[in-house]
């Protein structure tokens, strides 16, 4: 048998090998967190949203995978395993998110790699970060308790020790950012009795949340029996909608030709989350139709203006006159003189 032969076929055979154990070990991927709107590359998350975080992680560990979520006085280190398509999920619920304090979350997916073992990991006991690997167990620093590191320190400094060269393990991380609840009404303006018009808002709730919308007038009151009680208003349930800049959107159509002339008041508040948002409009008496025209006429220049007197057309009237002919003033004159000088002389 050729030696080179042989040489090559071994070689081909640790080459296949080799990239066997490369694929069963590829490690978590990106994780991602839903729901919650996307913003420079964090989630937005509201304070009672249950919040997914998933990912891929092929190599079935026995062990499965170390769940880090470390932020403003919190640190949580959970388990989980992994599915047989290679698929992971963790679920923090409303009552968990309910509790966080505003700030960033850091979440970190740690797989252990060759070994199955993870070497890193939290003691309880002492609220330390172990490296199982050096001198059969050292803290690296501490996570919990007094002098902890604050919450972002911790997080990197937490990556760096699982990415060092004499640990195996690997991770992926992300980060979310939890605030209070809002929940906007945009202006929505004024309208006449049997308009038809759409009231929208904004809020950081998650996509899906559910908010109850009131619509009632500012006059309204319970009444007697004997008392008219007349009711104007809508209500009813819609759904947070995709937004953008972090800003998911909602919108509640309204069909005011059963409304009556008043102000309004706009109320949305989440069925889950403690959050609530009101504004007012007004709705005011329909125009007549006769009337609009008349306005519109006059908004755009073509009422009709009364004539001016100068603008009148009319047919002279001819008055006969009779023609005198103008003697000259001198004339006049000469003739008065002579007069007088006739009359002074009989006297004399």
């Amino acid at each position: 048998m050729d030696h080179r032969s042989y040489s090559w076929k071994s070689a081909c055979r640790y080459l296949i090998i080799i990239a066997c154990i490369a694929v069963l070990v590829i490690p978590v991927s990106a994780v991602t967190l839903t729901p919650g709107s996307s913003t420079a590359g964090s989630a937005t998350i509201s304070k009672g949203d249950p919040v997914y975080i998933q990912g891929v992680a092929t190599g079935h560990p026995r062990n499965g995978l170390q769940v880090w979520e470390i932020g403003y006085n919190t640190v949580k280190v959970s388990t989980i395993s992994v599915n047989d398509d290679n698929t992971y999920s963790y679920e923090l619920k409303s009552a968990d998110t309910q509790s966080l304090a505003s700030g960033q979350y850091v979440v970190i997916v740690q797989h252990p790699m060759m070994n199955g073992e993870f070497d890193i990991i939290y003691s309880s006991d002492t609220g330390q970060v172990i490296n199982r690997q050096m001198n059969g167990g050292t803290a690296i620093f501490q996570l919990t308790r007094s002098g902890s590191l604050q919450s972002t320190d911790a997080a990197s400094a937490l990556m760096k020790a699982i990415n060092s060269q004499n640990i195996d393990d690997t991770f992926a991380s992300s980060s979310f950012y939890v605030s209070q609840p809002d929940a906007l009404i945009h202006p929505v303006g004024d309208h006449v009795v049997g308009d038809k018009f759409t009231i929208t808002g904004s809020t950081n709730l998650a996509v899906g949340d559910k908010l109850q919308v009131d619509v009632y007038s500012s006059s309204f009151a319970p009444t007697k029996k004997s008392e008219s009680g007349e009711y104007s208003g809508a209500s009813g349930v819609v759904e947070v909608m995709p937004g953008s800049d972090g800003r998911n959107q909602w919108s509640f159509d309204i069909d005011a030709s059963t409304f009556r002339p008043d102000e309004y008041i706009v109320t949305v508040a989440a069925i889950i989350q403690d959050v609530r948002g009101s504004s007012t409009f007004n709705i005011l008496p329909s125009v007549p139709a006769t009337t609009q025209v008349a306005e519109t006429a006059m908004t755009t220049g073509t009422v009709a203006q009364p004539t001016p007197a100068s603008a009148i057309a009319t047919t002279p009237t001819q008055v006969p006159t009779t023609l005198h002919s103008a003697l000259p003033l001198w004339v006049s004159a000469a003739a008065v003189l002579g007069i007088i000088i006739v009359l002074n002389k009989r006297k004399n």
